[in-house]
């Protein structure tokens, strides 16, 4: 039975000496390395040895019993949170190791959430258990109040479960059917672990443990009884499916897609459709553990393998049958302009910062033409660190990064209708477009009420396409329009002129003389916050969070402590955790996840600061063209309404 599983954590909690002690117990590794001995098998990476920290999500493979395991360790610092979710996304398992001395910790609950949103089985491993001030009680009470009611305690055992009293009793709460069965015949073991097995896997019950992973406690008694509580029904019989979860280029610019096969089998020198619509030859499956790999000539459902030859897969992309391209929800809010310390020019650096962008598709590399910028999207100053190592280590690029600004977008507050027409001599195209906004986090969608007797199927198609094929600017900062439904009212061309490009320049024009027009709203990113202080701290937490623009939620207090929660912009909290660290001597804790965009609370300053020239975008006009006497002219958008081919009244029905 081959299983995935991911080991996951708050940094410092121990994750990567647990998956060591797995690796050693189960013959994987020879001996059990350390993170701060810089010798961990999983953190191979000369940054990971440096910082001591998981930056990237690396596999390893173990057998116990009769199951193959593919074991990834993921980043436990927040900066690196979308490596951790692409990862999360193929795991039939996770682990969550929690420390028994500081417990439930900021990213211990983004884990938890994001685990819960792809429906993931979860294990606890309550680690540490033998440093001063280490409670496995205290712990369990905090799963238990801020994560789920349904994590269960479970003490350790040569055969890996005991069934103690309390074991059986939470079992039966969840079974009916079950609990009967205990009534007439008593405890039969078997029937109660498939009970366990599938209240596990349906993410009903949560099992935790305790031990010590740096000196060996607990770790085989886990291992056994989490070998025991997981199944997968993988089927290489049906039809190949599977999802890229990952990409990575090696020392000589191979293009490695990593792919997890949901059914079914795939070998070399197949033919393998994926994405939209692509096809490639498979030159070569390896399967790696750590940095080696070995080449297998099929792999088979269930397992995670890196094929060699797709040369235009993104992660996300489904293989196979599967075409439903997988979108992740952890996104930056912070921007940075890189700037270069030596002489070279930024639009041949360009093609290196599109490799780390295949590898890592949050970073969403832009290039600016005018000033000749690269700029790219961040979750924090620890990744730009990283990053500028990388940029040197791999591509030998000296680097550093502008401080990081917010993250801006733009949207419309009403409906309006844009018009743009293209038409210099020997082409033609002409499009209204309705703009009407929609619920915040739908981005940009498109759809067409134009009869086909008006603009055929494929030019229609050909609209929409140019609609979504890129990035808008916003006229008030220039940042990305998001939120916005476009629909296609009415559309021309013509049988001799028209040709390719034309009706991306008048969609464009279109979208560009609808914002002219419209109510334009600047967004900003929204953090939801919760934080946990002592009682009489309550009064300097509300008054900061007020003082930062937040909205607050009705006041939780749990005994001596009081929790906090509601949302603020990211712009006012992100520097909190320190400030709240300081008063509260270390006590007190926050976590922060992104919730969604919302309007800015200051927003006539942030269009100053910004200073964007909606009439000086080299990439974006509003007027359009027009043709008269053998030459077109250029129409600004107040007057090109009037002068458009189709008839305004018809397209405004």
């Amino acid at each position: 039975m081959n299983k995935t599983i991911g080991i996951l954590a708050h940094v410092d909690a121990g994750k990567t000496t647990f998956s060591e002690q797995l690796l050693f117990y189960t013959k994987s590794i020879k001996q059990r390395g350390r993170v701060d001995h810089q010798n961990s098998f999983l953190d191979n990476h000369d940054i990971e040895k440096q910082r001591g920290i998981t930056v990237f999500a690396e596999q390893a493979n173990f057998q116990y019993n009769d199951n193959r395991y593919t074991l990834i360790d993921t980043p436990g610092h927040v900066d690196f949170s979308p490596e951790m979710e692409r990862a999360i996304a193929v795991l039939d398992a996770a682990i969550i190791v929690v420390s028994a001395v500081e417990g439930v910790e900021a990213h211990t609950e983004t884990v938890w959430q994001l685990l819960r949103k792809h429906r993931i089985p979860t294990f606890f491993f309550i680690n540490k258990i033998d440093r001063t001030g280490a409670s496995v009680d205290r712990v369990v009470k905090q799963l238990q109040q801020e994560l789920s009611n349904d994590i269960v305690y479970i003490e350790a055992a040569d055969s890996g479960l005991q069934w103690s009293e309390t074991l059986i009793e939470q079992i039966a709460e969840r079974d009916e059917g079950l609990l009967d069965t205990y009534m007439e015949h008593g405890f039969e073991q078997q029937r109660w672990l498939e009970v366990m097995q599938q209240l596990v896997m349906t993410g009903d019950l949560y099992p935790s443990f305790a031990g010590s992973a740096l000196h060996d406690i607990g770790v085989e008694s886990f291992l056994k009884a989490f070998d025991r509580l997981t199944v997968t029904a993988y089927d290489a019989d049906l039809p190949l499916t599977g999802r890229v979860y990952r990409l990575r280029y090696d020392q000589n610019s191979t293009r490695i897609t990593f792919v997890k096969l949901l059914s079914g089998k795939l070998s070399v020198r197949d033919e393998l459709s994926y994405g939209d619509h692509f096809k490639d030859k498979v030159t070569q499956i390896r399967r790696y553990n750590g940095m080696q790999f070995e080449a297998v000539s099929t792999a088979y459902a269930g397992e995670l393998v890196a094929v060699i030859g797709l040369a235009e897969a993104r992660i996300g992309d489904g293989i196979g049958e599967l075409t439903e391209r997988f979108e992740y929800e952890l996104q930056p809010t912070l921007r940075s302009k890189i700037v270069f310390e030596q002489q070279i020019n930024p639009k041949e650096a360009l093609k290196y910062f599109r490799m780390l962008e295949a590898e890592d598709p949050s970073l969403h590399v832009e290039w600016e033409e005018k000033h000749g910028d690269i700029q790219l999207h961040v979750m924090g100053k620890i990744q730009l660190e990283v990053l500028k190592q990388i940029a040197d280590d791999r591509f030998g690029l000296l680097v550093h990064f502008a401080s990081p600004e917010i993250l801006y977008k733009e949207t419309i507050a009403e409906e309006v209708i844009g018009y743009g027409h293209f038409e210099p001599l020997r082409h033609y195209a002409e499009v209204h477009l309705r703009l009407e906004p929609a619920k915040r986090g739908e981005g940009v969608s498109y759809a067409s009420i134009c009869h086909v007797d008006e603009l055929s199927d494929s030019l229609q198609r050909l609209v929409g396409q140019h609609v979504l094929e890129r990035e808008h600017h916003g006229l008030l900062t220039g940042s990305p329009l998001t939120d916005v439904k476009v629909t296609l009212l009415r559309g021309r061309d013509h049988n001799k002129h028209t040709h390719g490009g034309d009706f991306r320049e008048a969609t464009l024009r279109a979208i560009r003389q609808g914002l002219e027009k419209a109510q334009n709203v600047l967004l900003e990113p929204y953090y939801q916050f919760k934080i946990i202080v002592q009682s009489e701290q309550i009064g300097r937490v509300i008054s900061d969070i007020q003082r930062a623009n937040g909205e607050l939620d009705p006041l939780i207090t749990e005994g001596e402590r009081a929790v906090v929660t509601g949302r603020a912009p990211v712009a006012t909290i992100l520097d909190y955790p320190s400030e709240l660290a300081s008063f509260t001597q270390g006590k007190g804790k926050i976590h922060l996840s992104f919730g969604d965009y919302a309007p800015c609370h200051n927003t006539s300053e942030v269009i100053e600061r910004i200073g964007y020239n909606k009439d000086a975008d080299p990439e974006y006009t509003s007027s359009s063209i027009f043709c008269a006497k053998g030459a077109g002219y250029s129409v600004q958008w107040q007057e090109a309404e009037q002068m458009m081919h189709i008839e305004i009244q018809k397209a405004r029905l």
